[in-house]
């Protein structure tokens, strides 16, 4: 189904609840695919994001104006299949992460770079580098992964920063256990440390997830999972924690609509 994806829309409910503070974000995405010739395709993701906090004001009532994070991204990926069993992907994503309000210095430009070797009928490696916020401030990083595919039904992913495996009992059901590494950063002009220029947050993911296609073009997905490691701190320009929340684990819960053709 994915790769016969063409054009969608999908909107995203995400609450993650902790000892002091609780995390809900709302997502709506907007993706368009074309096909430039039959070794080339260009796909383009237009994403916003709402991260909204709600603080225990016993304990931190001076931070309560860092009560809403935005962000909006724009990813541009092309796909090239060099040979038959070679495939090379780039992509470019220039965002911006901001507090409230919208300015030039809140861009920041992030992209990967991936080579994937078909080593089999059901087997495919990965290896690439990228610019990423998946531990909090953007920074390069390698990443790798081993897909396999033993039926039509099962499929296992092995890597970094993402692993899952998904089995669908039919056309209409999937079922997935995924684990992911996963953060973000955003520009800040109200903090009670004034030296503060950055809320930065990190965490790995592990989550239960169900997707069912509704009908022809709607899908529907459900998310149950845990955070570890989560980190939630306010750095300076040179990335320095000034003040760490030392915010507990906690689970997650997300659901999802999509309309895709």
């Amino acid at each position: 189904m994915k790769a016969q994806e063409k054009f969608s829309v999908n909107m995203n409910l995400k609450t993650e609840p902790t000892d002091n503070i609780n995390f809900t974000e709302t997502n709506v995405g907007l993706l368009f695919s074309k096909e430039i010739n039959p070794k080339s395709r260009i796909t383009n993701t237009l994403e916003y994001s709402n991260l909204n906090l709600n603080y225990d004001l016993d304990k931190y009532e001076p931070f309560q104006e860092l009560d809403q994070f935005q962000k909006i991204q724009n990813k541009f990926e092309f796909s090239h299949q060099i040979s038959n069993a070679t495939k090379l992907n780039f992509g470019i994503t220039p965002g911006f992460n901001f507090q409230q309000n919208l300015s030039f210095s809140d861009f920041t430009l992030l992209g990967n770079f991936e080579i994937s070797q078909q080593l089999s009928s059901k087997t495919t490696i990965s290896i690439g580098a990228a610019r990423t916020s998946i531990f909090g401030n953007p920074k390069f990083l390698p990443f790798a992964s081993i897909n396999y595919k033993p039926n039509d039904q099962t499929n296992l992913l092995i890597g970094f920063p993402n692993s899952a495996i998904s089995y669908s009992n039919n056309i209409r059901n999937k079922f997935s256990l995924n684990n992911s590494f996963n953060g973000s950063f955003y520009n800040i002009q109200n903090s009670i440390n004034q030296n503060a220029s950055k809320a930065v947050l990190s965490q790995m993911t592990t989550s239960f997830e169900y997707e069912r296609n509704v009908d022809k073009n709607w899908f529907l997905n459900f998310k149950a999972g845990y955070d570890f490691d989560k980190k939630y701190k306010l750095t300076d320009d040179h990335n320095h924690t000034l003040y760490d929340f030392n915010i507990s684990n906690g689970y997650v819960l997300g659901i999802g609509i999509k309309y895709k053709q």
